[in-house]
């Protein structure tokens, strides 16, 4: 299973009823509403990281009254390695 985080900036006033889309699609596991740069965080999951990206792309941004999505795709432990390579 895929997962991702999605920030969420939406019309002024409109947090509660985007929050009530989006619990709605079955692929959301968490909803939460913040204070800062963005309004919202949702986490999703997918099959495959492309059902990631279509989900984010086509139903999530296509909620009305979202204004812009920042995804975050989770990888996976193994898929990713930080510092590798021989000092100088």
């Amino acid at each position: 299973m895929e997962k991702a985080y999605v920030l969420l900036s939406v019309e002024l006033g409109s947090g509660r009823e985007v929050l009530n889309a989006l619990e709605e699609m079955p692929e959301v596991k968490e909803t939460h509403q913040l204070y800062g740069v963005y309004d919202l965080i949702v986490q999703v999951e997918a099959e495959t990281v492309q059902e990631l990206k279509e989900l984010i792309e086509k139903k999530i941004r296509g909620v009305e009254k979202i204004r812009s999505a920042m995804p975050l795709i989770f990888i996976k432990a193994g898929d990713f390695q930080v510092g590798i390579g021989k000092r100088a």
